[in-house]
């Protein structure tokens, strides 16, 4: 059986959602009948027995959108864009997912909170007891109060640090492009696709140099690979994959072959040692 065919039995699952995955692009605001289908997706994994923990960007683009602001240009902006967005995003998270009979929750976490061992195991603990209620947690980065030189910089990190933290099995990076390439697509139409990787070792985090995010995100392919590198040593497969349609999820839960996957080769991984030198 291959890797593939075994993911219907991963029993806890992170799933990541870009910015540039939840809006339209022409206005920055929400692509609400996306993301119902996301909370259809999510609600049908928790109907299966799994813990499903989302983690989502988009506040500080929806924040931004709400206020009719063409571009930010200062920290307070951006901060205070994000305040506003990640409410309203919430909203709307929490009216899908209730019609589909799920709860949610808020977490938003910081590096400074997670570098405290005290603070960490509490969020360790809330995650824990959230999963026992059959909520799921809907994570992001606490942008209202983080400055440059504390945070974890991109969501995909933070959804690799939050499966290593919680001891998920699997993680689902959606993204506006479908998995890894020999090299950027976009500028260079002879790239070839790769659908697995056993060990992610320099010849294929080269092939992610230069690469970068969406208008509306933050994260290229190398903070991908990035998150790859975090999953893996604490055990879990990642898969990259298009986040055009959420509705890859249960395909990708099924077996199918679509996205990158990522093999997990656990070893003694200190989640603190990672975070100190990000």
């Amino acid at each position: 059986m291959s890797i593939r065919e075994h993911l219907k039995n991963r029993r806890r699952v992170v799933i990541k959602v870009g910015s540039s995955s939840l809006v339209h692009e022409e206005t920055g605001g929400l692509n609400l009948p996306k993301i119902e289908i996301l909370a259809r997706e999510i609600a049908d994994l928790k109907n299966q027995g799994k813990d499903v923990a989302l983690v989502s960007s988009g506040a500080i683009s929806v924040g931004k959108a709400s206020m009719g602001l063409k571009s930010l240009h200062t920290l307070k902006e951006k901060q205070a864009c994000a305040a506003v967005g990640q409410v309203l995003l919430m909203m709307v998270y929490q009216k899908f997912f209730s019609e589909y009979g799920q709860k949610t929750a808020q977490i938003l976490l910081t590096k400074e909170t997670m570098l405290d061992e005290v603070s960490r195991e509490n969020a360790r603990n809330t995650f824990e007891q959230l999963f026992s209620m059959g909520v799921v947690p809907i994570v992001n980065e606490n942008d209202t109060v983080e400055t440059y030189d504390i945070r974890f910089g991109d969501n995909d990190r933070l959804s690799a640090i939050v499966t290593a933290l919680i001891n998920a099995d699997l993680l689902i990076l959606l993204s506006d492009i479908r998995g890894l390439y020999t090299d950027d697509p976009r500028n260079n139409p002879e790239a070839s696709f790769i659908s697995e990787v056993d060990v992610l070792d320099e010849h294929f985090k080269s092939m992610a140099k230069g690469t970068t995010g969406s208008d509306f995100g933050t994260g290229g392919m190398s903070t991908k690979l990035a998150a790859a590198e975090i999953a893996s040593a604490a055990g879990a497969e990642m898969i990259i994959a298009d986040a055009s349609d959420f509705r890859i999820i249960h395909k990708l839960i099924g077996g199918e072959d679509l996205g990158t996957i990522f093999h997990a080769h656990p070893h003694e991984f200190q989640l603190m040692d990672y975070l100190k030198r990000m």
